[in-house]
């Protein structure tokens, strides 16, 4: 603590000479006391002023939070032709992290190691959807013709009586489809491109600052809470890991093995085919028997029975099944563990509400809110299991509940308590 006096100095012209008197050799003093902070700043030292910068620190931090949510809104609002763009960019670098960690714990410099992070990004991007854009795109003609190829009857045979069902209007309309998708691909390719542009500067800036992004995001969390937000985030981490790299990982592995069975089967689109069924691995507990069934079913109706089986068993074991069992339990053990209904539930649901993007948050969204449904059970229920909650007798907790009111009422020796000492004494001051 330091103290220091001061009086009021005034400076300007001077005035003309006045009668003094003995009270003006009096002047008005000041005592200031600076009481200083553990970390060398001042602080007030009136009563109840820390409780008070407690309270003003956390409204603060709230209102700041509140600020920052509502301009979110709104710049998401303004943004919304680009949203899913960002949130791929932030899916994508929420992965690549602790890639960039690992670069930057070798020795590499915080810039070179989100570079590194980002040229990973950007392959394995290109990787996934070159093939897409040049099969829809490039080879749309050789589907196309495929469709059309197809038989436009089927005969369907049922308690010995045939039915035939008219496949021209199915074909015709698969057929304008692509027609239109490929027109709307070629079209949008300057919008593509930008789009792409933008998804890479997003991904460098926030593999450069995800740390402060992150302490800016979980400081107005209250310290008590914080777990919670750690587990969610965790949940979020191993759920996008289960869908990019596991997803990814599976898919890879049915291309490489569908690819040489198409064309050793004879199939002029193996390539294609191949491709067609590393997609539909995405798709949960389906998959590419959305495509091996159909590939069989035009088999048995062509009245080729060798080739239906030989397409039905060796697609369904090897390209179907194979790389689930081979493949995904050597990487499982950092997934999120989301059961398969659950997933195909988000899967679905943000594909047709979200488009494109729903394939990866609409799983991410389930599994956020099934994480946020235990901490919920763990935080009311505890360790207590579903069997042990629903054994619990009404009539046995209210009796258990009057038991100890009654004890907790009563007296040393079991009498009633108060109510029983008052009794005595009006009984006795009656006598």
């Amino acid at each position: 603590m330091s103290c220091v006096l001061s009086a009021p100095v005034s400076f300007g012209r001077r005035s003309p000479p006045v009668p003094v008197r003995p009270k003006d050799f009096i002047l008005p003093l000041r005592f200031v006391c600076v009481v200083t902070s553990t970390n060398g700043g001042p602080r007030d030292s009136r009563p109840g002023s820390e409780e008070s910068g407690v309270t003003e620190t956390g409204t603060r931090r709230y209102v700041l939070a509140g600020v920052v949510t509502a301009l979110g809104v709104l710049t998401g609002a303004i943004l919304l032709e680009v949203l899913g763009t960002i949130l791929f960019a932030l899916t994508v670098a929420y992965v690549l992290l602790p890639v960039k960690d690992w670069l930057t714990r070798r020795g590499l410099s915080e810039w070179v190691a989100a570079v590194t992070a980002t040229l990973v990004g950007f392959g394995g991007v290109i990787a996934v959807f070159s093939p897409i854009f040049v099969t829809l795109y490039f080879r749309v003609e050789d589907v196309i013709t495929v469709i059309e190829s197809l038989p436009q009857e089927v005969p369907v045979t049922v308690l010995e009586e045939t039915y035939v069902v008219d496949a021209v209007e199915i074909q015709a309309l698969a057929v304008s489809y692509l027609r239109e998708f490929a027109v709307a691909i070629a079209s949008s390719l300057p919008v593509l491109a930008i789009k792409f542009a933008l998804f890479v500067i997003l991904l460098f800036a926030i593999l450069l600052r995800g740390d402060a992004a992150g302490r800016a995001a979980i400081a107005p969390v209250p310290l008590e809470y914080r777990d919670d937000v750690y587990a969610l985030a965790r949940r979020a981490r191993e759920t996008l890991y289960a869908i990019y790299v596991l997803q990814l990982a599976t898919s890879g592995a049915t291309f490489i093995i569908g690819y040489p069975l198409f064309w050793t089967l004879g199939y002029e689109m193996a390539f294609t085919l191949a491709l067609f069924a590393a997609i539909l691995q995405f798709v949960p507990i389906i998959g590419p028997s959305l495509l091996i069934a159909p590939i069989a079913l035009y088999h048995v109706v062509a009245g080729e029975m060798i080739a239906a089986i030989l397409i039905g068993v060796l697609g369904i074991t090897l390209v179907a099944w194979f790389p689930d069992v081979g493949v995904r339990p050597r990487l499982a053990r950092h997934s999120a563990g989301l059961p398969g209904s659950l997933y195909f539930v988000g899967f679905t649901g943000g594909l047709f509400t979200l488009g494109a993007i729903g394939i990866v948050v609409g799983p991410l969204i389930v599994a956020v809110f099934v994480e946020a449904v235990d901490l919920l059970a763990d935080e009311v229920n505890g360790d207590a299991g579903f069997a042990e909650l629903a054994d619990v007798d009404p009539d046995d907790t209210l009796t258990v509940e009057g038991d100890s009111d009654a004890d907790s009422t009563a007296g040393p020796d079991g009498d009633s308590g108060p109510e029983s000492t008052t009794a005595e004494s009006e009984s006795r001051t009656v006598d």
